[in-house]
């Protein structure tokens, strides 16, 4: 009788077509309790076809609801003024954009003088049909590209499952300056790296070898080559990673603000320059993730908003000088993203509540820089009082996936939406 299914899977054939863990993850030494499914996977899913080209993107999350509407601000809108008799002193300081009505944050010099170069786009209106206000759903739309919240894999992790071979290089996929997976980057047929940061390139625990020996002592067969395996590529990813923190010099300055750091306890600054290293040291990083928290600014917005926009500029201008420095600018793309924007009528302590539409920042030397998609207009609110979107996050998405990353958008996206051509094509 002719075997089929694992029942054929010679040690010896696993252990050369195998799988690995999230290198650097949390989770690598628990992973061996989901094993029948990873191995699943590893049979049944393993992608062969190698990077088909150089581009890589880089997605950061400003947690909490960033305020579109005090990063990007239509200047003569006197709606708008009216309708923020505090925060929209921020107007008045705006740094004004050639050819425009509109201005951004006076603390975005950097990401300024980039636009002015033409390696900036701004996105403006953007966000989705009957948008939700609660942090935890909207987040979820965003990173599963699904508005009807019934997807569950992450739009970044289906992108990486469906045309990179991430099983057999962990780091395609990674999550910088964090100890967890955020949801973009989820695919039950993805393998992905979390790194805390570049001094940390090590399992966690020190007792994290004795314990995955003792376990592998213990699983007899085909599941003992399972972690066998992975745990060999595990190590082996954490030396290329050490090698490539040695060799990695920086040609740019990183700062971190640890004041500014909430519930996402990201340094921005490190997250980015760790994104710089795996870039220039040639690991084979596609898709990294970066999540900064503080953005849900229901008080005293005015000083914040202005101090987070300060420390992105910074870290945002520094990743792009390192990576142009190496002359790796034109292959890398840099997004923003939030779950929501704010409410444009600021509340009584000064703040604003959760919103709809906001502004997404593409930044890169293979960008068509300049101005995408209609302000939404302060005089046609929605029946609660917020924004109408007027460009769908997912055409943002299906831009970097078609003309960034050269992969199939719709596979991703399961649909096509109207293009916003912010990126050079050849």
């Amino acid at each position: 009788m002719n075997e089929v299914g694992i029942n054929r899977i010679s040690r010896r054939e696993f252990m050369k077509n195998g799988l690995v863990f999230a290198a650097g993850a949390a989770g690598l030494a628990a992973g061996y309790a989901a094993v029948p499914d990873v191995f699943a996977r590893a049979v049944y899913s393993a992608k062969k076809d190698g990077v088909t080209n150089d581009k890589v993107l880089v997605m950061i999350q400003l947690a909490g609801g960033a305020d579109g509407l005090q990063t990007v601000m239509p200047l003569q809108d006197s709606r708008l003024r009216a309708m923020r008799p505090r925060l929209s002193a921020a107007m008045d300081q705006a740094l004004p954009l050639a050819n425009t009505t509109l201005g951004i944050n006076r603390n975005l010099r950097g990401v300024k003088g980039l636009y002015d170069q033409g390696k900036v786009a701004i996105v403006n209106g953007v966000g989705y049909p009957k948008p939700s206000l609660s942090h935890f759903d909207s987040i979820r739309v965003w990173e599963t590209a699904d508005p009807t919240r019934r997807q569950i894999d992450g739009w970044l992790g289906k992108t990486i499952a469906k045309n990179y071979d991430s099983q057999g290089h962990p780091l395609v996929g990674c999550a910088c300056g964090t100890s967890e997976v955020p949801g973009a980057l989820r695919d039950l047929e993805a393998t992905l790296s979390v790194v805390n940061g570049e001094n940390s390139f090590k399992f966690n625990g020190s007792d994290a070898d004795r314990v995955m020996g003792a376990i592998y002592n213990g699983t007899p067969g085909i599941y003992g080559a399972l972690f066998d395996q992975s745990v060999f590529t595990a190590r082996d990813t954490v030396a290329r990673l050490r090698t490539a923190h040695e060799r990695y010099v920086p040609k740019a300055k990183y700062n971190d603000n640890p004041n500014l750091v909430y519930s996402s306890k990201n340094q921005l600054g490190a997250a980015l320059q760790l994104a710089a290293e795996l870039v220039i040291s040639g690991v084979g990083a596609k898709i990294l993730h970066i999540t900064l928290g503080g953005w849900d600014t229901h008080d005293q917005q005015l000083n914040r908003h202005d101090q987070l926009m300060a420390y992105v500029d910074q870290a945002v201008t520094a990743f792009h000088d390192d990576i142009a420095a190496y002359g790796m600018a034109d292959r890398v793309l840099v997004a923003t993203w939030s779950e929501f924007g704010r409410r444009p009528q600021e509340s009584a302590s000064a703040g604003t509540d959760h919103g709809t539409a906001s502004s997404m920042f593409i930044v890169g030397d293979g960008v068509k820089g300049g101005v995408y998609g209609e302000m939404p207009s302060t005089s046609g609110l929605d029946r609660d009082g917020n924004l109408k979107f007027t460009v769908d996050f997912r055409s943002v998405y299906q831009e970097i996936l078609a003309s960034h990353l050269l992969v199939d958008a719709r596979e991703v996206l399961d649909q096509s939406f109207e293009r916003v051509p912010f990126v050079k094509v050849a």
